[in-house]
């Protein structure tokens, strides 16, 4: 129980900002176990995301406290994952070469292509999570508990969808020296089950009150097929940046695919 304490505190110190004991450090061995929890890392930044969003929702207007929801989770996990979809857009707009992919997306400055990228993403995420919370208040009898279910259930699902991409593609750089290579060291059973359980429990529990959720997950890991061949074709694998990017990009897409199953399903 120690240990398994010790390997989530890992996870949560490298993919948020939350304070952990002062005994958790970077540990590589640690570092690659805690891909096992990185979907319930999700249910923490969901979760506090939700409690941001009903806290300003009570004075604000849906679209103002999504807003502040949305901060919230940023401010959680440090834009993590947002600087990766930046990483990526710069990288993979930018460069024609495995090697020029990988030198733009490892340059902290952002360029226009991740600038323009970013402000897409969180328009579109805005959007449209403004949208499925108002069709849920409004068309479909539904209690808190379901929205909930909505934040946390966007958040691991697609934590999974990015971690999923260590279990069948090979890490992309040379650099030792990298911040996300221990994850891709090697993995066992417990890390597989683990980010499935963690992924899919907050999806399962959602679909119980409308079983064509389910549909989502087809998009979503559509979604994320798709992006891990497309970084295999360019980079022979991939990076933590691509990691992040498939984080986001598939969150946008199960927040799409929600809003598509109540309005036209």
């Amino acid at each position: 129980m120690k240990k398994e304490l010790h390997i989530f505190f890992t996870c949560l110190m490298f993919y948020t900002r939350i304070p952990c004991p002062k005994n958790i450090n970077h540990d590589p061995d640690y570092l690659n176990k805690a891909t096992r929890y990185f979907p319930f890392i999700g249910w923490i930044v969901g979760s506090v995301s939700f409690l941001a969003f009903s806290l300003f929702s009570l004075f604000l207007s849906t679209e103002t406290a999504v807003i502040l929801g949305m901060i919230a989770s940023i401010l959680t996990t440090g834009a993590f994952h947002e600087d990766g979809f930046a990483d990526v857009c710069d990288g993979f707009g930018g460069g024609w070469t495995k090697e020029k992919i990988l030198m733009i997306m490892k340059d902290s400055a952002i360029g226009a292509y991740g600038a323009i990228g970013l402000v897409l993403l969180f328009l579109l995420k805005f959007k449209l999570l403004s949208e499925s919370i108002l069709i849920y208040q409004t068309d479909i009898p539904v209690s808190v508990f379901q929205i909930y279910l909505l934040f946390i259930s966007a958040h691991s699902l697609s934590r999974l969808a990015a971690i999923s991409i260590v279990f069948t593609h090979q890490y992309s750089r040379d650099d030792a020296s990298s911040k996300s290579k221990p994850i891709a060291k090697n993995y066992s059973w417990k890390e597989v089950f683990g980010s499935f359980f963690f992924g899919l429990i907050p999806v399962f529990a959602l679909s119980y009150f409308n079983y064509k959720i389910l549909l989502a997950l087809i998009p979503v890991f559509l979604t994320r097929y798709y992006l891990a061949r497309y970084f295999q074709k360019w980079i022979d694998g991939y990076t933590g940046d691509c990691l992040g990017a498939t984080q986001q990009v598939c969150e946008v897409i199960y927040y799409l695919s929600i809003l598509f199953v109540w309005k036209f399903i």
